[in-house]
C-alpha cells in the first residue's frame, strides 16, 4: 500500500515550509496555510520509522468534520480541504501552550496518578480513583508547546504569572476548552463512544481568537467504547480504546518509551496494516459513515493538482 511519509512541495506564493511530527504545513504569502497530513506516526514524540497507510486521509478528513461542527462555537482557521490529505486556511499566530482536557483518569493523567501524584498541571485529583474512572468533572491540564522534544506540563497560574498568555485571552481558551469537550462528548456518545481527553490548539489572527491544527482525532484524543465501559471498570479489566494508545503499548512491549539508550523498533508490515484498520475504524465509528479511501497510486501527483487548482480559486 502505498503512504507518504514526507513532502516537499513548492507552490506559487510559497514563503515557507514547517515539517511537524505528522503535517507539513506550506506557508502562502506569509497569510494563508496548507497543510498535508503525512502518514507520518509519532510515539513518546519521536516520528516511527514506518508511514501508516491512509493515516492521513482519516485525520484531515475527521478534523475537517469536527471543525466545520464544532465553527458555532469556536471560529476556526479552515476555509477549505481541496485533496483527502490536505487542509487549507488561515494562518494564525499560534499560543505557545496546549489545552489538554480529560474527562477520565487515563494515559499521562493515570501514568501520574500511579506515581503517588495528586496535582497535575496545578489541578487537584481526588483520592481513592482507578485507573480510567471518571473525574468528577472535566479537568484542564494544558502544556506547553516544545519546539522539540517533550511538551511539559504547566499550570494556569505559571502560564499567566510567565506572560505566556494573558489572563484575558487564558480565560477565554478555558472556556472554549470546555465547551468544545463539551461538544466532542456529545459527538462521541451518539455514536457509542466516550471521548476520554483530548486537547485543542489555539491561535490570533488581526486579533480575533481561532482554534487550529487538528481536533477530535485518534491523534489528538482518546476515546472507549461506551457499551461495557462499567463492567470493565468493575472488574479492573483494560478499557476497549480507540486511539493512538495500542501503538504507545506496542512501543512498551518492545522496550521503547523515548528515553535515552533505547532504540526506536521497526514496525513489522502487519502490524502497520492493523494501525491502518484501526484508524479507519475510529473514523467509521465516530462518524457513523463508511471510510472511502482516496486513490494513493500517486499521491503527491494528485495533492500538487489538487492544491494548485484551490490556490488558483484565491488568487
Amino acid at each position: 500500500m502505498n503512504a507518504i511519509k514526507s513532502t516537499t512541495f513548492n507552490f506559487p506564493g510559497q514563503t515557507a515550509i514547517y515539517n511537524g511530527k505528522v503535517r507539513d504545513v506550506y506557508t502562502i504569502q506569509d497569510d494563508l496555510l496548507v497543510i498535508v497530513a503525512s502518514d507520518r506516526i509519532s510515539a513518546f514524540d519521536h516520528i516511527l520509522h514506518e508511514a501508516i497507510p491512509y493515516k492521513g486521509q482519516v485525520l484531515n478528513q475527521l478534523a475537517a468534520k469536527f471543525l466545520k461542527e464544532t465553527s458555532n462555537i469556536v471560529p476556526n482557521w479552515l476555509i477549505d480541504t481541496p485533496d483527502p490529505m490536505v487542509a487549507f486556511g488561515h494562518k494564525c499566530e499560534p499560543f505557545k501552550v496546549e489545552m489538554v482536557i480529560r474527562g477520565y483518569l487515563a494515559g499521562h493523567a493515570a501514568r501520574e496518578y500511579k506515581a503517588g501524584k495528586r496535582t497535575l498541571c496545578g489541578v487537584q485529583m481526588p483520592e481513592g480513583m482507578k485507573e480510567n474512572d471518571k473525574f468528577p468533572q472535566p479537568i484542564i491540564t494544558p502544556a506547553t508547546k516544545a519546539e522539540e522534544g517533550h511538551d511539559e506540563d504547566i499550570s494556569r497560574e505559571e502560564i499567566i504569572n510567565q506572560g505566556i498568555v494573558s489572563e484575558e485571552d487564558y480565560i477565554q481558551l478555558e472556556n472554549y476548552t470546555r465547551a468544545l469537550f463539551e461538544r466532542g462528548t456529545q459527538m462521541a456518545a451518539e455514536k457509542g463512544l466516550i471521548l476520554v481527553d483530548t486537547k485543542y490548539e489555539f491561535g490570533k489572527k488581526n486579533g480575533k481568537i481561532y482554534l487550529i491544527d487538528e481536533i477530535h482525532t485518534p491523534d489528538s484524543s482518546r476515546y472507549f467504547y461506551a457499551d461495557g465501559y462499567e463492567e470493565r471498570q468493575a472488574k479492573g479489566e483494560r478499557q476497549k480504546q480507540l486511539s493512538k494508545e495500542f501503538v504507545r503499548e506496542w512501543l512498551i512491549a518492545h522496550d521503547f518509551q523515548g528515553l535515552e539508550g533505547q532504540t526506536l523498533p521497526h514496525m513489522p508490515e502487519e502490524f502497520v496494516n492493523s494501525v491502518t484498520d484501526r484508524y479507519i475504524e475510529l473514523y467509521e465509528k465516530i462518524t457513523g459513515e463508511k471510510f472511502e479511501k482516496a486513490d494513493n497510486s500517486n499521491i503527491e501527483q494528485r495533492i500538487e493538482k489538487n492544491v494548485l487548482a484551490c490556490l488558483a480559486k484565491v488568487h
